[in-house]
């Protein structure tokens, strides 16, 4: 199904008016640390980052859909998804100066960021086995962008959840493009929802550029879900920016996309609209929440710098109890590496 936002009335949809402005909330919050973490990799705060503007309306509205004891399975574009659902925007930070990720003692049941592309779909059907086996009532939702369904993982991943009916929601964000290239160059099928079938599972699309046609898809998903039938939901949307900070998209867009106004347009000026005409926010409330945004990334951004640097022998100290021989030696050189030239580990404040 695809939806397009303009085309319904707020008392045509199942949401009330918080519902909308809560959405219109947490899109002006992700949209405000999209632009300021993308201003702080250009200074040298953090190494890179993978901007995820134009997708805000998408990651939201599934983030809303979710229960509290629902697991997410988030992808490295996921952020908007994870603050929406309660991660601190410090987390992520931190996260990308490389620190271990959830550096606070929040409870929401998130799993790790991948950044190999596909891998946490097994992960998520094999999560929501788990609930099955524990005879528990949630279910896991796991993020990926379109170019991941052309992984051997996807399938996997779909195949264990129709087999075992695992309580589980595989959630794409079909966002036109697998780094450089346009869906069409990486498959052949109609759509990605479509792909659901050889699984024996439902695939739908919708609007995902539209927060509460998302939400309710996706409620309805995860309710499925928790009655042992998974969902592929591929929510249609679209990356405004680079892939990372190190991608260059004008090597290889030329001109508009071909691709609805609908899918393109800036969700938030889009569904801001749509708010107003509605009723349910005005200019006030915009700037009013544009404010509490930028407060909250403000500490955020003191909260991160505020964390000491872990010390560059650190990183081989999870690898396991008794380090072999060989690492050890690793850890000693990069000790002693670190000793000689500190100027190397110095983080841009």
């Amino acid at each position: 199904m695809t939806r397009i936002v303009g085309e319904r009335d707020l008392d045509e949809t199942r949401f009330d008016a918080e519902d909308a402005r809560a959405a219109l909330r947490d899109i002006v919050r992700t949209r405000r640390f999209d632009e300021r973490a993308l201003a702080l990799q250009r200074r040298g705060w953090m190494s890179g980052y993978p901007p995820f503007e134009g997708q805000e309306a998408a990651q939201v509205g599934a983030a809303h859909a979710m229960r509290e004891e629902d697991h997410l399975f988030p992808t490295y574009r996921s952020n908007a998804l994870q603050i929406a659902r309660g991660v601190p925007m410090s987390d992520i930070l931190l996260f990308r100066r490389g620190f271990p990720e959830y550096h606070s003692d929040h409870d929401v049941p998130v799993f790790p960021q991948a950044v190999p592309i596909a891998s946490q779909l097994p992960h998520a059907a094999g999560a929501g086995m788990a609930a099955n086996y524990a005879d528990e009532d949630w279910a896991s939702l796991v993020c990926f962008g379109d170019g991941a369904t052309s992984e051997g993982d996807f399938h996997e991943g779909l195949n264990f959840a129709g087999v075992f009916d695992a309580p589980t929601v595989f959630f794409c964000e079909n966002n036109g493009w697998a780094i450089s290239l346009p869906r069409d160059r990486q498959t052949a099928s109609e759509s990605i929802a479509v792909k659901a079938d050889a699984y024996g599972i439902e695939g739908v699309r919708v609007d995902g550029n539209d927060p509460l046609a998302t939400r309710a898809v996706v409620e309805d998903a995860l309710e499925r879900a928790r009655d042992g039938d998974p969902v592929l939901v591929e929510a249609l949307t679209y990356r405004r920016g680079a892939h990372t900070t190190a991608d260059d998209p004008s090597q290889y867009r030329d001109g508009d996309p071909d691709l609805p106004e609908w899918r393109v347009r800036d969700p938030l000026d889009r569904f801001g609209e749509w708010c107003r005409e509605q009723g349910v926010a005005d200019d006030e409330f915009l700037e009013a929440v544009t404010d509490e945004a930028n407060d909250e990334l403000a500490d955020a951004v003191e909260t991160a710098e505020a964390v000491p640097r872990p010390e560059p022998e650190e990183m081989f100290d999870s690898l396991s109890e008794d380090l072999p021989a060989d690492v050890r030696r690793q850890r000693e050189a990069a000790s002693s590496f670190a000793e000689e030239h500190p100027e190397a580990y110095e983080l841009d404040r």
